[in-house]
């Protein structure tokens, strides 16, 4: 039997010399979500659009290209592991999260210029082997920045968890993911003030020109923020070498070890599956929202397309203020639990504002909904952080990333096809739409009887014994 009390009783002391991180520092490392929010609108915004739209690209193409980011996510696991067995330039995550940001940011602008010759060659030959093959060359560019992305921010998250206590990780999450936000807003307004020139008969060079302009100037501002966010954290704020009982052993947290942890906890099953199940759940409407304000409302596209920025206004408002009121009050599992559903109510809502016809109260119910969206994200990313142990929290991190990168993958297909299961069933678009909302209100119902049976106690101490467990079974 290996003792590791004396080793964890002086780090508890270490661990007390630490200082607790300031206020202006999380907004800086906060800045590190700033540039993937600008970043997400250049992807999923701007060159999603001149793909479909002024490229002629077609649509099923273009997005399957960009989804290689997500299909990529499982390696979110295998990044934080090594995060936090194989430090980079002496430090745990800081070199991870430099190196994945010089690469995604590379990566952005090679795809750019694939995206050039893809559409070169359907203009010259059609669908032909060659620009299949630009095709899937772009797919596969995607898929090495969805990587970087992995990389990146995987160790980013694990960090967090790193610097943060029990008290004002809430706070934490509640600041950086807000400026999330604040970068998707800066970032559209830069994008457009970038091709603001540029008419809808442009020719494709002077498209070229801009596009090119804009994934140069933005990524490298991106890269330059990410250096900025962590630059001296980690050295100052990390608790990572005083909380793990593994941090001077030459026999670390090797990926084998990890994912038998991993597995060995019955609460990491559990509360991967309550991700999975809250993360559809939030988002199977993403793919209908637009179409339902149309067809049921009548909208013009010029006022379906704001309907994000009521929602996303929402959301902004319940992140800055979940962290530092509600989960105080409440506690972080039971504010996930109100998330959940005050969700379930907005669903309730938008399928009555279908029915009565009524556009005031359906906008009422995207603003709650970002509201509570913002509720539980905050509730959730920081239950989350807690649900870590400091000898594998990157790889913990990693697989609470991974479940949500999937839901939210799925997601977007489950919305669409529930709708055209609604479309069999029914006539009128308010019920076809509305089976997609009662769907989420009925994920969200499972997702709250899942929640209730997690418990963090059991977890950490189900991860105790297993980290134990595991290194004794390799030094036996």
């Amino acid at each position: 039997m290996v003792d590791f009390s004396n080793t964890q009783g002086a780090g508890a002391e270490q661990d007390k010399l630490i200082p607790r991180i300031r206020l202006v520092t999380v907004f800086r490392l906060g800045v590190f979500q700033m540039g993937l929010g600008m970043m997400s609108v250049l992807t999923l915004g701007v060159l999603n659009r001149v793909m479909i739209d002024e490229l002629k690209v077609p649509g099923l193409i273009a997005s399957a290209t960009l989804a290689a980011a997500q299909f990529v996510a499982p390696a979110r696991v295998w990044f934080g592991q090594m995060s936090d067995a194989k430090p980079l330039f002496g430090y745990h995550r800081t070199g991870y999260i430099w190196i994945g940001a010089a690469v995604f940011s590379l990566a952005s602008f090679l795809a750019v210029q694939v995206v050039w010759r893809l559409q070169e060659s359907l203009q010259a030959t059609g669908w032909t082997g060659e620009t299949g093959g630009w095709a899937i060359l772009l797919a596969l560019v995607f898929a090495f920045y969805g990587l970087a992305l992995c990389a990146s921010s995987t160790p980013y998250a694990a960090l967090l968890v790193d610097v943060s206590e029990e008290d004002n990780r809430s706070k934490l999450v509640g600041i950086v993911w807000s400026m999330l936000m604040v970068g998707i807003i800066v970032g559209a307004i830069l994008s457009s003030g970038l091709l603001k020139q540029i008419s809808l008969e442009a020719p494709i060079e002077e498209l070229r020109d801009s596009i090119n302009r804009l994934f140069t100037i933005v990524p490298a501002a991106v890269f330059g923020m990410a250096l900025l966010a962590v630059a001296g954290v980690e050295k100052k704020y990390s608790h990572y070498a005083t909380r793990s009982i593994l941090a001077d052993r030459e026999d670390k947290i090797t990926l084998r070890r990890a994912l038998r942890i991993l597995t060995a906890n019955p609460q990491a099953g559990l509360f991967f599956t309550f991700l999975v199940v809250m993360t559809l759940s939030l988002f199977m409407q993403d793919a209908v929202l637009e179409p339902y304000g149309g067809e049921v409302f009548g909208m013009p596209i010029s006022e379906t397309t704001r309907l994000n920025a009521i929602t996303g206004t929402g959301t902004l408002v319940g992140l800055s203020s979940t962290g530092f009121l509600i989960v105080p009050l409440l506690g972080k599992q039971k504010t996930v639990n109100l998330g959940c559903i005050s969700a379930a109510i907005c669903f309730v809502l938008l399928i009555l504002s279908g029915f009565t016809g009524n556009p005031a109260l359906f906008k009422f119910a995207l603003f709650a909904f970002g509201l509570a969206m913002g509720v539980l994200t905050t509730g959730a990313l920081s239950l989350m952080l807690d649900l870590t142990a400091a000898e594998t929290a990157g790889t913990f991190i990693g697989a609470w990333g991974l479940a949500q990168a999937l839901a939210r993958g799925v997601a977007t297909v489950a919305g669409g096809a529930v709708l055209d299961v609604g479309r069999v069933l029914f006539d009128t678009p308010v019920l076809q739409y509305g089976l997609v909302f009662a769907m989420q209100v009925l994920g969200m119902s499972v997702a709250i009887w899942l929640l209730r049976r997690v418990n963090v106690k059991e977890f950490r101490d189900n991860a105790k014994a297993a980290i134990l467990a595991a290194i004794e079974s390799d030094l036996d």
